[in-house]
Parts: structure tokens; sequence; C-alpha cells
């Protein structure tokens, strides 16, 4: 780091209801999961650091997904999550890139370009879902009464307007 690249931060909260210590993970320490496909356009790690299974948290769930060269989409089908909201915070897109992220009800969609370093709120009824001009990264954090990070509806593309 320098006056030239100055660290960045990005701060991410949620209520709690009970002390747990403070802690550090790396991406080396995170649990990453494959998921998607080259062949569907969203071939991508997901590292989960704040969940049941790593970080303990009172309401908060949160990670970072990087897509692989040559896929887009970040999360398809696109979903719901009815007990907790998320937030993404895109990154490591390239200069004069965008991501299309589609938000609103399922029956009523809505598009949003984001570029660089701009974040999304997605409250619990809204879909989320996004497909970039080219690979990118997010990181995703959800708030609710559910820890369960599979806890998910999704929605077909069929039934997407």
């Amino acid at each position: 780091m320098s006056a030239a690249e100055p660290a960045k931060f990005y701060l991410l909260s949620a209520p709690a209801h009970k002390e747990y210590p403070t802690a550090r993970r790396t991406q080396a320490e995170a649990t990453p999961v494959e998921m998607g496909a080259l062949e569907t356009a969203n071939q991508r790690t997901i590292y989960k650091y704040i969940f049941n299974e790593g970080l303990p948290s009172c309401q908060l769930v949160m990670g970072l997904t990087q897509l692989k060269p040559g896929s887009v989409w970040n999360t398809m089908p696109s979903h719901v999550h009815d007990r907790r909201m998320e937030a993404y915070l895109y990154f490591n897109l390239p200069q004069g890139q965008r991501v299309l992220h589609l938000l609103g009800e399922p029956q009523e969609t809505r598009p949003l370009w984001v570029s660089n370093e701009q974040a999304i709120l997605s409250p619990p009824w809204s879909i989320h879902t996004g497909c970039g001009s080219s690979a990118y990264a997010f990181i995703w954090g959800m708030a609710g009464e559910n820890l369960e990070y599979t806890d998910m509806d999704p929605v077909a593309l069929a039934d997407l307007r």
C-alpha cells in the first residue's frame, strides 16, 4: 500500500444481541465453493467467511464471489431471501465496464447499471442477480434472522419479467 494505491475498506454491520471475539479470516482460510459452469457463463468461486460453520455472528452472513474469466453472471438462477436482506459491493470491474444488476419483485424487475466499487441493497422481497460486461468480483453480506447460507428461494428464468 502506498499513497498512490491506498488501502480500501468496506464496512458491513448488523445489530447484535451477543458478543463474539474479534477475528480475522484470510482468503486462504475462507471456505471456497465452486459454482456454475463456463457453458452458462456463471463459473465462479464463492468464498464464505461469516456463516454458521465459519466465523460466528448474530445476524450477519458474509463472503466474496469471484467470477472466472469468460463468466459474467453472478447468481443464476436469481433468488430471494424471505428472512434477510442482502448487500453487494461490486469491485475488480475493469475501467469502462459495467454490471447490469437486476432487482425488484420477480414479476416486475428493474435494471440498474453498476460501476466499479458501487454497492446495491436488496430487501428480502427483491431478486438479485447481475450480468457484467466482463468478469468481476463482489462482496455479499446478508443480515436477518436466518444465518443459513443456503436459505434462498430460486426464481426460474421463465418467471422473470
